[in-house]
């Protein structure tokens, strides 16, 4: 750019050209050029870092009284001041719950000395949510200036565990996860015995190897911690050997005589197979004869009819 100025020496009057490089001209900072790139309000970013600051001088601050021994109330006072400031807990975002109880999520969450963002304990609040038993793992997080952000991984029912006269759902580790209404029973395996809920994962890994007989499948009971009882629908019971393999190899086997021969529903009460060698079969209680008694001749002898 080119600027032309009036110089005067003695009488006369001279004009001098004066060049200004455009090169001169400030040009905005790198800093300044990224934050314009972000898509957020001046006064929302500014909120932002000020609480960051605050939180990291609060944190520096607890850190160095804990070192000299100072209370740490001198720590909870800035993030009290923080709170006051806007920066305090309003909102709680709960997300991947189905079964679990969202108002427990709620009442977890708000058990807090102080809603004050800086001091609310996320690592407090998971620990928290990990001993019910739906809650296989749990993320907790701020979302500044005013949410709390919890994020739920639900365990999955894997069978009903009765035991003790109860009827309990577990997931596939065993672990208990609520009582179920004997009037309103899930579609799942039914594992009995004590520890049969640990057992739940090796049911399934070997009804793997006979999938045509898991939908006439009623129950399983775990005997002696050792070994299955399997109970059909049609009233039998299939009575494997100890050992993965071995029960497995029994099962397959009994599935293919099953498959030619119909063995299932024709009044037996037991197939056992411990022997890996044969299999026992043990008919079912005969059903009572009920004998028929001729219905008495009401006729009358005629010699009697005086």
């Amino acid at each position: 750019m080119t600027v032309t100025a009036a110089i005067k020496r003695g009488g006369a009057t001279k004009r001098k050209t004066v060049k200004v490089s455009k090169s001169s001209k400030r040009k905005p900072s790198a800093l300044s050029r990224m934050l314009a790139t972000i898509p957020i309000s001046a006064h929302a970013l500014e909120r932002m870092i000020t609480v960051a600051i605050l939180s990291i001088a609060t944190a520096g601050i607890l850190a160095i009284a804990m070192m000299l021994g100072v209370p740490r109330t001198v720590g909870v006072a800035l993030g009290e001041a923080v709170g006051r400031a806007g920066f305090s807990v309003k909102h709680i975002d709960v997300s991947g719950i189905d079964r679990m109880d969202r108002m427990s999520v709620y009442a977890v969450a708000l058990d807090q000395q102080s809603i004050a963002m800086p001091l609310v304990d996320l690592e407090g609040v998971r620990q928290k949510l990990l001993k019910y038993g739906w809650v296989a793992d749990a993320r907790v997080s701020r979302r500044l200036p005013d949410t709390l952000a919890i994020e739920i991984v639900e365990r999955k029912p894997a069978a009903i565990w009765q035991h003790s006269q109860q009827l309990t759902l577990v997931d596939s580790h065993g672990v208990a996860l609520e009582p179920v209404n004997l009037n309103a029973m899930p579609d799942l395996p039914l594992v009995i015995g004590p520890d049969a809920n640990v057992q739940a994962t090796a049911l399934t890994a070997l009804m793997d190897h006979a999938p045509q007989l898991r939908p006439v499948l009623d129950g399983a009971v775990w005997i002696g911690d050792r070994r299955w009882d399997l109970k059909f629908q049609t009233g039998e019971t299939l009575m494997l050997p100890e050992g993965d393999v071995a029960a497995a190899a029994a099962l397959s086997k009994f599935a293919d005589l099953e498959a030619a021969q119909r063995l299932l529903g024709r009044g037996m009460a037991r197939f056992d197979m411990r022997n890996p060698d044969q299999m026992a079969v043990l008919p079912g209680p005969k059903k009572p004869v009920v004998p028929t008694v001729d219905a008495p001749d009401k006729s009358i002898d005629p010699a009697l009819a005086t």
